[in-house]
């Protein structure tokens, strides 16, 4: 097992994750197996009770994690499936530890950071590093272990003396450093300084960076290269500029350029024609060839697509991290550049007409102005006025709608209101005494405890046997009848009202049909209205498990639509359409877990 440690100075939020993810990449095109590892100072246990706007997205993979952001980036990039182990936290680590202690594991020794804490990080790393992460079933090549935060920073300290010892663990052949620093661009010049304390800082805590990942406004000069190569005691070509380019796509290629996987076939002693098979060889050359392709035909695009987002997280995008990500992928499919505008959802009600009049207005124009609407998930009562109001818009205007999570449940309670006749309908998680509750608070959820408690993880939803003959969004996954996404939600569709809200029909959109339900039949996870161009709501968060060369098909539908090439698209899917999570995953079983709660 190889280990490509990835961490950063000077500030965070530099792009560790995309270096990572891109480094990942480069070494699969190679025909390796790799995986991924993050780690993240903070106490917490997970991610899963952080606000959107405190940490930015919670991304959840299949087996219920509630994880850091940047493993969707891994996922994405690398096409993996990765586990809750995969993101290690302070809280993780030391749960375990006291755990341990509490056991008598320890034989009665103090418990001291070094070696006990030290030594539960390494453990913890090899161990899943080793866990299979591809439908092939086999222990991957390389990990890539992205440590989160600054050098320096009092959290991180235990995790970089871990990693300073892991290196000897497991061998300096087996164990390479990328560390990520800003140059940043000060009055038109490119200054070294910041990165050659940066450097300095992590050199006196044991651990020697390999390469060096500059990251600039701007391409580097040869002379700063220069520069940093002899403050930071590396070779030239152990420099690399990562300035700003036109996507994230693009890092890639800009690191393959500078000879970063030659470098490390070089540093890792990769033999590359003994350890990798032929079929694992062309695997890496097919996805070498099709990212090229992807990040080729996104230059050459000239039509725009415009999508509004309305949202109640907006002043953090990253909040929205998956989504815009999936509506990138689905535009690059429909050879489309996106322009996404970004509406906060209160800035749709009346009171801000009085309370913030530019932002309402402005709020409106983007709206009316919409070639396509989206409303993703989000929790609690600000905002979901104007969520309903968009909703509304969208299905009376016939603007392509893609509502997600708290999205959906907010278009159905839409419809309830004013198609439906249910002036009252509303939401018991806005309103806990609502009188005509068309969104209820699921049975076996805990009411008491908030982390981990969600219906997460990947769940089946069956397409009814009727929506075969009209439904889009079921040809867009291909006229499958059974399919999978990924969930977090603790309210649902009240199973009471489906079928008042199934019967009527609106002269203008249609009737609004639940065409995917769970197992049961009892939960609704898919509707669609029967006479629009594209008006799609789903509970599930199929952002989650989009992917560049494969994008989600509810995105897709929704970009595919605002661009006029739904039908094309949806032809497409017949043959294009897979899976994105190993068959493993994809196993029928009995139903919900019994409450938690009395």
């Amino acid at each position: 097992m190889k280990y490509i440690v990835v961490s950063g100075g000077v500030i965070s939020g530099i792009g560790k994750g995309v270096i990572a993810s891109s480094t990942g990449l480069l070494l699969k095109t190679l025909g390796l197996r790799v995986t991924s590892i993050k780690i993240d100072p903070y106490m917490n246990i997970d991610a899963g009770t952080m606000a959107p706007t405190e940490h930015g997205e919670v991304f959840v993979l299949n087996d219920g994690g509630e994880v850091d952001l940047d493993l969707g980036n891994y996922e994405r990039y690398l096409d993996v499936t990765l586990s809750r182990d995969n993101n290690i936290t302070t809280g993780k680590i030391y749960r375990e530890v006291i755990e341990k202690e509490r056991r008598g594991d320890y034989l009665g020794k103090t418990v001291q950071i070094v070696p006990h804490l030290t030594n539960a990080i390494q453990d913890w790393i090899q161990r899943v590093a080793a866990q299979p992460v591809d439908e092939s079933g086999e222990m991957p090549d390389v990990c890539i272990v992205e440590l989160g935060g600054t050098v320096g920073d009092i959290e991180s300290a235990p995790f970089v003396e871990a990693l300073r010892q892991f290196q000897f663990r497991v061998g300096q052949e087996n164990f390479a450093l990328i560390h990520v620093s800003l140059v940043p661009l000060i009055g038109g010049e490119q200054k070294t300084k910041p990165t050659q304390a940066a450097i300095r800082d992590l050199r006196g805590l044991g651990l020697v960076p390999d390469m060096i990942a500059a990251r600039c406004a701007t391409p580097l000069d040869h002379a700063v290269i220069n520069k940093l190569s002899m403050f930071c005691h590396v070779g030239p070509n152990q420099v690399l500029g990562v300035h700003d380019v036109n996507s994230t796509y693009h890092v890639p290629i800009l690191l393959e350029q500078q000879g970063m996987v030659k470098f490390f076939e070089r540093r890792l002693n990769l033999d590359l024609s003994r350890d990798i098979s032929p079929e694992m060889k062309e695997k890496g050359l097919q996805l070498r060839r099709r990212w090229k392709e992807l990040t080729a035909a996104q230059e050459r695009t000239v039509e725009q697509v415009e999508i509004v987002l309305v949202g109640k997280y907006t002043s953090l995008q990253d909040s929205y991290m998956s989504v815009v990500k999936a509506l990138e992928h689905a535009s690059l499919r429909c050879h489309r550049k996106l322009m996404l505008k970004w509406v906060e959802s209160s800035d749709l009600e009346p009171l801000a007409e009085t309370e913030r009049p530019v932002e309402y207005h402005q709020a409106w124009q983007h709206l009316c102005a919409a070639k396509g609407i989206i409303v993703p998930g989000g929790f609690g009562k600000r905002g979901t006025e104007g969520m309903i109001t968009a909703a509304r818009w969208a299905r009376e205007k016939k603007v392509p709608f893609l509502g997600i999570c708290l999205g959906f449940q907010l278009a159905v309670v839409e419809f309830a209101r004013h198609v439906c006749g249910m002036s009252h309908a509303g939401s018991e998680e806005l309103d806990e005494s609502c009188q005509d509750p068309t969104v209820v608070y699921m049975p076996e959820i805990s009411r008491t405890q908030l982390g981990g408690t969600m219906r997460l993880g990947l769940r089946p939803t069956l397409f009814s046997d009727n929506s075969a003959s009209w439904s889009k969004i079921r040809r867009l996954y291909g006229d499958a009848s059974t399919i999978w996404e990924r969930h977090r939600h603790r309210y649902e569709i009240n199973p009471e009202k489906v079928k008042t809200i199934e019967s009527t029909k609106d002269k203008v959109s249609g009737s609004l049909q639940f065409v995917g339900r769970n197992q049961k039949g009892e939960r609704m996870q898919v509707a669609e209205l029967s006479d629009h161009p594209f008006f799609v709501g789903m509970q599930a968060h199929p952002e989650l498990a989009s992917r560049p060369l494969n994008p989600s098909p509810p995105f897709l539908g929704l970009v595919a639509a605002a661009a006029g090439v739904l039908d094309e698209q949806m032809e497409l899917q017949r043959t294009e359409y897979k899976p994105p999570h190993p068959k493993s995953s994809m196993v029928l079983e009995s139903e919900e877990p019994q409450a938690t709660d009395p």
